[in-house]
């Protein structure tokens, strides 16, 4: 199926940029851990959720509106409407919302206001260029992109910790000269300051776009508000040290996130274009159950090899996240998921089911989170967080049916048996239980892909 080789392809041309600076970002966690206290990464990731949480009201998710419609673009004149639209409407926008930053930072004498503000900035400016690479098809430039991005905000990050000793600002400086610095050069590099004319400015454009993007929003923002919501509750309740224990915990299940993203950005560009095509639902049907198996597959390796790398990685100060690490994995694996579904909708231009469904999703979050938080400490969080995305995950598969029904997978059951087998020798802490756990997870791995391992190994084999 060409479809599903063009989503393999593109898919490995992401990894390769993304894949080798996002592991020595994880490496360099003892770095963090030892000269950051809990306390200021805790103050870092609050500061990185709101900017995340903000992005999609800063720019009503025109960006991904960009990428969806430079698809259809055939023409020069119809990439300049659609560039200038996104490009006028998000900056504009950002003004605005930097002056309702300011003010609101006065009022309630938050210090990171300015970082804060420029910190929306380089993500803005990010998203711009990564979507126009997308869009436009290029994915190996994209891929150069991703790779500058990180490996650029991870030197800055050493020179400013390590030898200029700047401490937690480092973090905040880091990343708003590294994303804004290659995002101009990605967007001159496209020529799409060419593009920028307001005589393209075109009010039939701005509409449709706009009419595509918004419902991206309220689910953009309710995805975001899961997080904030736990934060705000771990700040407000434990303290700013738990937060920045909850968040180094996090950092094991962003692996998933991870590899997922590098599949997610050229799944939602290979969704959208068979969506006409014949054979469509053998191909969504295919991906979703690869996907399945590769993503538990995933989930288990890290929850089994995960003692054996944790003390390595991460300081005293923060050993407590060991224990919440399994739960944060699991969620992941159905907050991915339900994203697999959500690209279908896009595909359609069915996004308003989106915000529905990860509305529903962060109330029960913010619900069980409030109610258990005061008994249970961080586990509510992360309980509630599971909670909600499997509910999502579930409410969009049903959801889907209008256009596809996704294949029941015959190895269900076995995957939650192995996950759960595997977790529980986990929580032990018995090294040879824990060893045990390895080779289940390590020999489930292979079973359950070893048809896609052969053929990798027959391509091999023929090249050598």
């Amino acid at each position: 199926m060409n479809q599903k080789k063009e989503l393999i392809k593109n898919t490995l041309i992401i990894s390769i940029g993304k894949f080798s600076t996002q592991l020595v970002s994880f490496l360099l966690l003892p770095l963090y851990t030892s000269m950051l206290t809990t306390s200021e990464y805790g103050a870092y990731d609050f500061l990185n959720t709101i900017s995340i949480f903000l992005i999609p009201c800063v720019t009503l998710l025109m960006d991904e509106g960009m990428f969806r419609f430079l698809i259809d673009a055939k023409k020069d004149y119809e990439k300049g409407e659609i560039f200038s639209v996104t490009t006028i409407f998000s900056l504009v926008s950002f003004v605005a919302w930097s002056i309702l930053i300011v003010i609101v930072g006065m009022i309630v004498h938050y210090p990171y206001t300015i970082y804060l503000i420029f910190y929306i900035l380089a993500s803005l400016l990010s998203a711009l260029a990564g979507s126009s690479a997308r869009g436009m098809g290029k994915f190996k430039i994209y891929s150069v992109f991703c790779f500058f991005s990180s490996f650029f905000t991870i030197a800055l990050n050493i020179l400013f910790i390590v030898v200029l000793k700047m401490g937690l600002v480092s973090l905040f400086i880091s990343y708003i000269i590294a994303n804004s610095a290659v995002s101009i050069w990605l967007l001159f590099k496209l020529k799409m300051h060419k593009l920028v004319k307001f005589k393209y400015l075109n009010k039939k454009k701005i509409q449709e776009m706009v009419k595509y993007s918004w419902p991206l929003v309220p689910n953009s923002i309710s995805w975001n508000a899961i997080a904030l919501t736990d934060r705000l509750l771990i700040i407000h309740y434990l303290g700013e040290g738990k937060n920045g224990i909850y968040s180094v915990g996090n950092r094991f299940p962003t692996i998933i996130n991870t590899c997922y993203s590098y599949f997610n950005i050229s799944w939602k560009e290979s969704a959208s274009k068979v969506v006409k095509e014949k054979d469509k639902d053998d191909f969504y049907n295919s991906v979703y159950i690869d996907l399945k198996h590769l993503l538990i597959c995933v989930s288990i390796l890290i929850i089994a090899g995960l003692p054996f790398i944790f003390n390595l990685l991460i300081k005293n100060a923060y050993r407590e996240a060991y224990f919440y690490i399994p739960i944060m994995v699991i969620s992941v694996y159905f907050s991915n998921m339900s994203n697999f579904c959500s690209g279908i909708f896009s595909a359609y231009k069915d996004t308003k089911i989106l915000a529905k469904t990860t509305i529903v999703s962060t109330l029960i979050n913010l619900v069980v989170g409030f109610a258990l938080i005061r008994y249970i400490g961080l586990y509510a969080t992360v309980f509630a967080t599971l909670v909600s995305y499997f509910v999502i995950f579930i409410y969009r598969n049903y959801k889907l049916r209008k256009y596809i029904v996704l294949k029941k997978d015959n190895y269900m059951f076995l995957n939650l048996f192995v996950l759960l087998l595997v977790t529980l020798l986990y929580y032990t802490k018995n090294l040879w239980l824990i060893l045990v756990g390895l080779g289940i997870a390590l020999f489930y791995t292979y079973y359950l892909n070893k048809n896609f391992i052969k053929a990798i190994m027959k391509k091999i084999r023929r090249k050598a």
